[in-house]
């Protein structure tokens, strides 16, 4: 804490069945709050009802656990919102590791006054195919010019967030464009801005683009059917993706 006792910002990772990764993703926060030495912080992993290790190693390295039972990626980042004591939330996913000057720029910007949140480019872990190679430079061209952050790194001031409504509960997926248009006026109305960061400072994994012939189904699913996203048996790309069987609910 800082010496007045208040945390400046909180790290929210939500995580289902992460036990994988979530040792590397914390490490990497760890590391990047260590260069950060005028904010204080802390971490907090919402378990979203995991049935590994999760929450045990989470624990273990230091990071304070909250248990959100219902299986919704928006649910579990507001629960974690609602636990958390900084009046900047960053949110990370449980598989993208970030770098220290990432941390910096956002607590920075966020610190200013000026900025009420936003996101940052998001590169892949791994050299991809060039399907999914194509459809990560397309994505990284609509969130900078549109302002749509992606949903692995999303920061905002924790009364930003209260005011905008946090993350949308009725849908399974897309819940952060839509936090992101509704920050955006938001901000706009308070004389803020909401911005993406386009600097390579973050990797997220890029297990959901394995299978090629999921992610093509998915997205046609979602183009045809837009409300398909009220449905977390239709937005498999995002609740049946994790690393072995044994994981798997």
């Amino acid at each position: 804490m800082s010496a007045n006792g208040i945390i400046d910002y909180s790290v929210i990772v939500p995580a289902f069945n992460e036990a994988e990764l979530i040792a590397s993703t914390l490490s990497s926060i760890k590391a990047a709050m260590k260069h950060v030495t005028d904010f204080s912080g802390e971490i907090i992993v919402v378990d979203n009802d995991s049935t590994d290790d999760t929450a045990a190693i989470a624990a273990g390295m230091g990071a304070r656990v909250v248990h959100e039972p219902h299986r919704q990626i928006a649910r579990a980042r507001n629960c974690g919102a609602g636990a958390a004591n900084g009046r900047f939330l960053i949110f990370v996913d449980a598989d993208t590791m970030i770098e220290p000057p990432l941390l910096l720029e956002v607590l920075r910007l966020l610190g200013s006054g000026r900025v009420a949140g936003g996101g940052a480019r998001v590169d892949f872990d791994r050299p991809q195919a060039f399907f999914a190679a194509a459809l990560l430079r397309y994505w990284q061209m609509i969130s900078q010019a549109a302002r749509l952050a992606a949903g692995c790194f999303v920061f905002c001031t924790a009364k930003g967030f209260r005011q905008a409504g946090g993350f949308d509960e009725k849908v399974y997926a897309s819940e952060e464009i839509w936090f992101s248009l509704r920050l955006r006026a938001w901000a706009h109305k308070n004389g803020q801005v909401f911005l993406i960061i386009n600097r390579s400072l973050l990797r997220t994994s890029s297990r959901k683009n394995q299978n090629v012939l999921q992610m093509l189904l998915t997205i046609m699913v979602i183009s045809i059917f837009p409300a398909a996203v009220r449905f977390r048996s239709l937005c498999f790309l995002w609740y049946a993706c994790r690393h072995s069987e044994k994981t798997q609910r």
